[in-house]
């Protein structure tokens, strides 16, 4: 147990370390969207070797596909509500622009362009916490059985930890150019962490080595939360600020990921 629970701190530290970046540092639009871009690689190899492989093993091929497809519905219904909630008067979107997640405002962290309205009314940042807190949760749960089990999760680790430090660096930053306190904003990020890290220690508790079936459902659920982040903020919103360039990004960070898969 104690050797999840490293695992676990070391997975959430993403979200302290990015805050910590994200209340002190405004970075080149440019690397914002490789870090993007990175992170999508790498949790294209988690949820294909790790998360949706492991759950059909463990339940079969129509579990895993139902549990995938609520998973997916689940994220992305919530992801439009604070996206909403972030900017209420919806996406402006012009007929030949993508104005990106209002969650997910780059531009905060960004040296280039100010930050949003969604920001500057505070919503943005708190949105894109409760985002990762609840794409994290089936994460981490599915990382804690992995760990236990020894059924690899070195892939999920790093997947987790790369996805959230940018996540966590424009969340931060978002709520910085609020006007919210260093040490306020590192303190929600670091409750977020503990959360995360508790996620890890009860998969490994109370998932680990109960009836396959039961398993195979929550990390087909954290398969379908996270091709559905990628499909609707990571991979658009690295597209709209990094360009073709992206695709080097993404292709090093399924690399990457996939050599801890073997490992």
């Amino acid at each position: 147990m104690g050797a999840t629970l490293l695992f676990g701190a070391i997975a959430s530290s993403a979200l302290i370390i990015g805050a910590a970046i994200g209340v002190r540092f405004e970075l080149p639009k440019r690397l914002l969207a490789m870090l993007l871009a990175f992170a999508a690689g790498a949790l294209i190899t988690a949820l294909s070797f790790e998360l949706f492989e492991d759950s059909y093993e463990r339940g079969g091929i129509w579990l895993a596909a139902i549990g995938l497809f609520i998973g997916a519905a689940v994220f992305t219904g919530l992801s439009a509500l604070l996206d909403r909630w972030a900017q209420p008067h919806g996406r402006a979107r012009a007929a030949d622009e993508y104005q990106g997640s209002a969650k997910l405002d780059t531009d905060a962290a960004a040296q280039e362009l100010p930050a949003s309205s969604a920001t500057t009314r505070g919503a943005a940042g708190l949105a894109l916490l409760a985002a990762v807190t609840l794409d994290g949760v089936p994460e981490n749960l599915a990382l804690g059985i992995s760990l236990t089990e020894g059924t690899g999760g070195v892939a999920l680790l790093a997947a987790i930890f790369v996805s959230n430090l940018p996540e966590a660096l424009v969340g931060a930053a978002s709520m910085r150019e609020q006007g919210r306190s260093a040490a306020q904003i590192l303190g929600l990020w670091t409750v977020c962490a503990v959360l995360l890290t508790l996620a890890v220690l009860a998969g490994a508790a109370w998932l680990t080595g109960t009836d396959p079936s039961v398993v195979s459902l929550p990390l087909a659920f954290a398969a379908g939360a996270v091709i559905a982040s990628l499909a609707d903020t990571l991979m658009p919103e690295a597209f709209e600020h990094g360009g073709p360039a992206v695709a080097l990004s993404t292709a090093a960070g399924f690399v990457l990921a996939f050599v801890l898969s073997l490992a």
